[in-house]
């Protein structure tokens, strides 16, 4: 069973990384953390992306050091 849900879970990635790179997420590097997001969701959504799922990251900000 745990194979499968693996397989599952695999493919699902698979299809939304295609999804990412369908949409040209890739072939501009992110310059910033909103573009890895949006990439990332992408990824996540897997198939849903070709029901109309159109994940965006837009606003995002990263921890600052303390001093």
């Amino acid at each position: 069973m745990r194979r499968i849900v693996t397989l599952i879970v695999l493919i699902w990635l698979v299809v939304g990384a295609i999804a990412a790179g369908q949409r040209g997420y890739y072939s501009n590097s992110p310059s910033n953390c909103a573009g890895v997001g949006t990439i990332a969701v992408t990824v996540v959504a897997g198939p849903l992306n070709y029901f109309g799922v159109n994940p965006k990251v837009t606003d995002c900000t990263l921890p600052q050091p303390s001093s």
